[in-house]
């Protein structure tokens, strides 16, 4: 049995740093101690002066596959996600044809096994006409349900009151929600389409995608979940006015109502617009500086559980065109890591916070087998990160699809070194290996 022994580690798990050596067996780490002798036969690598986290479990991708492969596939996306640390994807239902039957779930799972070099899960989506689907696919094949409060990519959304609450009242699985208010959203587009035509200037996005929009669509989730007594898990947060909408009373085992937030609501603000334009076009939309601040503290304060990327790639060319037809979303997942260890080294958040975030939470909310720690008997799905090793962004080392980042020329204060999905090396300082595939998620139910 293939056996890796990391040596001299400073590992962040479960809210502690401390130096450990890893002995990893086949796919699951085997031991961890403070020393582990070499037998001499396995591979051994030294991580003196390195961190060891567990690897991220984004619970927000959009892959693009089946339907939009011109934009990304499952292939080359999970390929940026571990250049990234993301060991582990949920990925979203809007694609061509919509995750919303159990044939077009068990098509992704398939294209997924034959392709991710990540782990992988699905969402099933809901719509306002597949309840019956909702009440009878087997909820051992997917991660959880989706709900477009408010359009976004694809033609999803679901705004009939009482599908709402018949769906709510349905299952046990979390739902996963966007938030914004439809009507409120239109009403603003067609004001600004009336002054500008389809050229708005982009700095309007977070006028038209609003602040009102955002609260009301996450207050109005949130009641009916109380009222039903549903698992609710309200996707990228983007005001501070949101936030005031979650507790950090009880641990997120014992939570019914969760929120997430993602990397470019906590990097970016609206004064980014006239450098970026559509490149940063999100739906949430990027909104002011004190958004993001407070977003920053709700999440160092528990009120939000979960970080993601909402990773959701497009061609340069898409992006391109007029603001009315230029589609909302970006590419995220190589950067993610990189990003927030800038902001470990920068004091907003610390090690110990960014894994329970972006690894422990999302592994508890989805109930998640083995993955989101380390721990002994659990998959060995690890990154090692210099903290002080520098990363530019450039075009040259994209793994994206798409080709381009909204973090083109960023400098990250923050590298991912190596990452292992299933105790194999799978990147290994800018190169993918291609070892092995990644695993379905299995989930504790």
């Amino acid at each position: 049995m293939r056996e890796i022994l990391i040596q001299n580690a400073q590992l962040v798990n479960e809210g502690l740093v401390s130096q450990k050596d890893i002995l990893v067996q086949g796919d699951t780490i085997e031991k961890i101690s403070n020393h582990i002798a070499p037998k001499g036969d396995e591979l051994c690598i030294d991580a003196t002066g390195l961190h060891l986290l567990p690897g991220w479990i984004d619970d927000q991708v959009h892959f693009r596959e089946p339907g939009l492969t011109h934009k990304a596939t499952i292939a080359s996306e999970s390929r940026a996600a571990v250049a990234g640390g993301i060991t582990s994807f949920l990925e979203m239902p809007n694609t061509q044809p919509q995750t919303t039957t159990q044939a077009a779930l068990e098509d992704k799972l398939r294209t997924a096994k034959k392709n991710s070099i990540a782990n992988y899960g699905f969402l099933f989506g809901g719509t306002n006409d597949n309840l019956e689907d909702i009440k009878t696919f087997d909820t051992q094949r997917a991660a959880g349900l989706k709900l477009f409060l408010g359009s976004s990519t694809g033609n999803m959304l679901v705004d009939d009151e009482q599908v709402l609450r018949n769906i709510f009242s349905s299952t046990d699985l979390p739902i996963a929600v966007h938030c914004e208010d439809e009507k409120t959203i239109r009403k603003n587009l067609e004001e600004y389409i009336a002054q500008f035509g389809d050229d708005i200037p982009i700095e309007k996005h977070p006028k038209i995608r609003s602040e009102t929009a955002c609260y009301l669509s996450s207050s109005r989730a949130i009641a009916l979940a109380k009222s039903t007594g549903a698992r609710l898990h309200v996707f990228h947060l983007s005001t501070a006015k949101e936030t005031a909408l979650f507790s950090n009373e009880l641990p997120i085992t014992e939570k019914k109502i969760t929120a997430e937030v993602c990397v470019h609501h906590l990097w970016f603000s609206e004064e980014d617009y006239a450098e970026k334009g559509t490149a940063i076009k999100w739906n949430p939309a990027v909104k002011k500086t004190t958004d993001r601040d407070a977003l920053w503290q709700a999440l160092n304060e528990d009120r939000i559980d979960v970080l993601a990327t909402d990773h959701a790639p497009h061609t340069w060319e898409e992006k391109q065109n007029p603001y009315t037809k230029a589609p909302s979303g970006g590419p995220l997942v190589q950067h993610a890591y990189p990003a927030l260890l800038t902001a470990v080294n920068q004091a907003k958040i610390t090690l110990e916070k960014l894994v329970e975030k972006a690894c422990h939470n999302p592994a508890l909310l989805f109930r998640i087998q083995n993955r989101g720690f380390i721990r002994e008997g659990y998959y060995a799905d690890l990154v090692l990160v210099d903290l002080k090793k520098k990363f530019k962004v450039t075009q040259d080392n994209l793994l994206y699809k798409c080709g381009w980042s909204p973090f083109e020329g960023t400098t990250f204060e923050g590298s991912v070194v190596k990452t292992f999905v299933n105790g194999n090396l799978v990147y290994n300082e800018g190169e993918i290996i291609e070892s092995a595939l990644g695993k379905r998620l299995t989930f504790d139910r």
